[in-house]
């Protein structure tokens, strides 16, 4: 075939080149418009999502706060009755106390011939 524009080798390979190149730049993505609405949105949800979270703290906050309510409760009664079972020690050993030797030798008698006729 006959070269009617007289163009030589490296005419025609500056050519293709430039042809490959143009191209190759159909498949590369183009700069994207940023979208105003999509900042509104992404705004809106990390609010959405920190109004979550907080709300989730003070739940938490909120149960903890119940548990040791409840925990100092059950420590309060735990102590009430323990002491009220000191009271009881206490006041027995009076009473053991201000029983007389005789009055002692007739309890220890009685509960002797209780085991007696329990047998």
């Amino acid at each position: 075939m006959r070269d009617l524009k007289q163009t030589g080798f490296t005419d025609r390979i500056a050519a293709q080149q430039a042809r490959k190149k143009a191209l190759l730049e159909g498949f590369k993505p183009k700069p994207a418009q940023p979208d105003p609405e999509f900042d509104k949105l992404a705004a809106k949800r990390a609010a959405e999502k920190e109004a979550i979270r907080a709300q989730h703290e003070a739940e938490k906050a909120e149960k903890k706060r119940l548990a040791a309510e409840k925990s100092a409760a059950r420590e309060a009664e735990a102590q009430e009755a323990q002491e009220a079972v000191d009271a009881e020690r206490r006041g027995a050993r009076k009473e053991r106390k201000a029983l007389t030797k005789a009055e002692q030798k007739a309890a220890r008698d009685a509960r002797y011939a209780r085991r007696k006729a329990g047998r």
